[in-house]
């Protein structure tokens, strides 16, 4: 048995049930990273919270998962890539954009490459934004609230960034389409 296996309702731990039964519902299928998270219910269900609150801020769903893509490249995170993608592009975020963000550059859309900007940022300065960081932002027409609310989505994204990475679950079928390899680091 694998040391992180993908759980079904069936399989998975009490507490992490409801959870899957949540995602089930919301996608039509349990992700299978929230299958292998399953086996925490404590990471489960503290992914979850955050993630409902994350989805109810005043952030526009594209702009939600053009945030978490750009986590999920900048923290080479090969699952979260690919699932994102698919989501943002259903989300109506340009094909050309959703590539940009794939290749570590701006998306073309001015208000996508602030966010996209933002998430970045704070991923490789650790939190450490400059005023110049906050204020670019701001000049794109985004509020105090939201650099707060993008810190919510950078924190649930790296729950999935860090699980994939740890657990490596399986693409489903219907993400191969948009998989993604992480860059091998420079040595």
């Amino acid at each position: 048995m694998p040391i992180y296996p993908l759980h079904t309702i069936e399989s998975a731990p009490a507490q992490s049930k409801p959870v899957l039964r949540q995602l089930q519902q919301a996608f039509g299928l349990i992700p299978n990273i929230a299958a292998t998270m399953a086996v925490s219910p404590v990471l489960i269900n503290g992914f979850i919270g955050l993630f409902e609150r994350v989805h109810a801020s005043s952030l526009k769903e594209a702009q939600i998962q053009t945030l978490l893509l750009t986590n999920a490249v900048t923290n080479a995170s090969e699952w979260p890539v690919a699932f994102h993608t698919a989501l943002a592009l259903k989300e109506g975020v340009r094909p050309a954009d959703v590539e940009a963000i794939r290749h570590g550059s701006l998306p073309d859309d001015a208000g996508l490459a602030a966010l996209s900007a933002l998430a970045r940022t704070l991923i490789e300065k650790r939190g450490r934004l400059a005023e110049s960081d906050q204020q670019r932002f701001l000049d794109a027409g985004f509020s105090a609230l939201q650099i707060l609310e993008v810190i919510a989505v950078v924190a649930a994204s790296t729950i999935t960034n860090y699980a994939s990475s740890v657990t490596q679950p399986p693409l489903e079928a219907q993400f191969e389409a948009f998989a993604w390899r992480a860059p091998v680091p420079a040595v």
